[in-house]
C-alpha cells in the first residue's frame, strides 16, 4: 500500500498502539490532535496526555485546540489535504467541516461491536452486563454518536477474570491492527462501508464514582463483574468503620449457608451476597498500598459474623 497522508486524533493510552502502527507502516502523519492537558491528581499539576507526550517526543506536528468549532480550525484541518483522519478516543466531537475534509473520511476506532455499546464507556459496560464477547469496530464518522457506517469489525471473548484495564489493552492492540487493515482496504477500493443495524442499539453511559460502591444485595456474580469493570476507575469499594476500602480483586463463590447480605462468613473475608458469596482477594485503604486479603486482615481483623454496611435505598440495577 502506498503511504497515506493522515491526521491522528487521540488523547489517552488506548490511542497509542494505533498511532505507533500508523508510523511503523510508513504513513505520513500531517498532524496529531490531542485534547489540551488538564490539572490532575491531588497536586493539580498539569500533565501531558499520553498522545501529547508521544507526539512531542517524536517530533510530530501537534495541535491541541480546546474546541474544533470555528472557521480557523476547519480551515487549518482542510489545509492538511488528508487522505484520511484516524480518530481513537479523542474526546472532542468533529464538526461537519472536519468530517468532510479527508478524501477517505474520518475513521474511528470504537472498542465494542457496534451498534452495541455506543457512547463513553463501552468496555466496563460490556463487563458489567456479563457480555461473553466484545470487539472493535472501525467506522466512518458521521454527526451522530457512534452511529456511522461500519467498515470493519473484529470480535474477541471477554475472559472470566478480565478487568476493564486488561480488556482495554487487548482491544487497543486489536483495533490498531484493524485500522491498518481498513486503510489498506479503502486505499485499494476493496472495502465498502455498511450502515449499522437498527436493532441491538445500546448506550454505554459514562461511569460515575457512586457506582463503585458494592451493594451486597446483588448476586456474587454481579459484584465480581463490578470489581472487574471498575478497574482502574472508579474502583469498587465498601465502607468499613466509615472508611472507604477499595476491592481490587475478588472471586465469586457459593455461599455455604444462607446469611443476610454483607455478612462476613469466615476468616478469609468471604462475604454473603444476595445470591452466593464473594471472596475479597486484594484490598486497598485510601493512601495505602494494596494488600492481599490475609495481610489486610492481620492489621484490620474482620471476624466472621461481622455485618458490612449495605447502601441505603433499593438495590441498584
Amino acid at each position: 500500500m502506498n503511504p497515506l497522508t493522515l491526521a491522528f486524533l487521540g488523547t489517552p493510552d488506548f490511542a497509542l498502539p494505533t498511532l505507533r502502527q500508523l508510523i511503523a507502516a510508513g504513513h505520513a502523519i500531517a498532524a496529531v490532535y490531542a485534547k489540551p492537558p488538564k490539572p490532575r491528581d491531588r497536586g493539580q499539576k498539569v500533565q501531558a496526555s499520553p498522545v501529547q507526550a508521544f507526539a512531542e517526543e517524536h517530533g510530530l506536528p501537534l495541535r491541541m485546540p480546546t474546541s474544533l468549532k470555528g472557521e480557523a480550525e476547519a480551515s487549518a484541518f482542510q489545509g492538511l489535504r488528508l487522505d484520511a483522519a484516524v480518530v481513537v478516543a479523542y474526546g472532542l466531537l468533529l464538526p461537519k467541516a472536519f468530517l468532510e475534509a479527508p478524501r477517505l473520511g474520518c475513521l474511528n476506532l470504537h472498542p465494542s461491536l457496534l451498534p452495541r455499546w455506543r457512547g463513553a464507556a463501552p468496555i466496563p459496560r460490556a463487563i458489567l452486563a456479563g457480555d461473553a464477547m466484545t470487539g472493535v469496530t472501525i467506522m466512518r464518522l458521521d454527526e451522530g454518536l457512534d452511529s456511522g457506517p461500519i467498515l470493519l469489525q473484529a470480535e474477541t471473548p471477554i475472559h472470566a477474570a478480565e478487568t476493564a484495564a486488561g480488556l482495554e489493552t487487548r482491544l487497543a492492540a486489536l483495533g490498531a491492527d484493524c485500522m491498518l487493515e481498513t486503510l489498506e482496504g479503502l486505499s485499494r477500493g476493496a472495502l465498502q462501508a455498511r450502515p449499522q443495524p437498527t436493532a441491538g442499539v445500546t448506550y454505554a453511559e459514562k461511569l460515575n464514582r457512586a457506582e463503585g460502591e458494592l451493594d451486597w444485595r446483588r448476586t456474587a456474580a454481579a459484584l465480581h463483574r463490578r470489581v472487574r469493570a471498575f478497574d482502574p476507575w472508579p474502583g469498587a469499594w465498601f465502607l468499613l468503620g466509615g472508611e472507604r476500602v477499595k476491592v481490587l480483586a475478588a472471586e465469586a463463590r457459593e455461599a455455604p449457608a444462607a446469611k443476610p447480605p454483607g455478612t462476613v462468613l469466615d476468616d478469609r473475608l468471604t462475604v454473603a451476597c444476595g445470591e452466593g458469596a464473594i471472596r475479597i482477594l486484594t484490598l486497598q485503604r485510601a493512601g495505602r498500598a494494596p494488600l492481599a486479603g490475609e495481610a489486610f486482615l492481620r492489621g484490620h481483623p474482620i471476624p466472621a459474623g461481622t455485618r458490612l454496611a449495605v447502601p441505603a435505598g433499593a438495590v441498584a440495577p
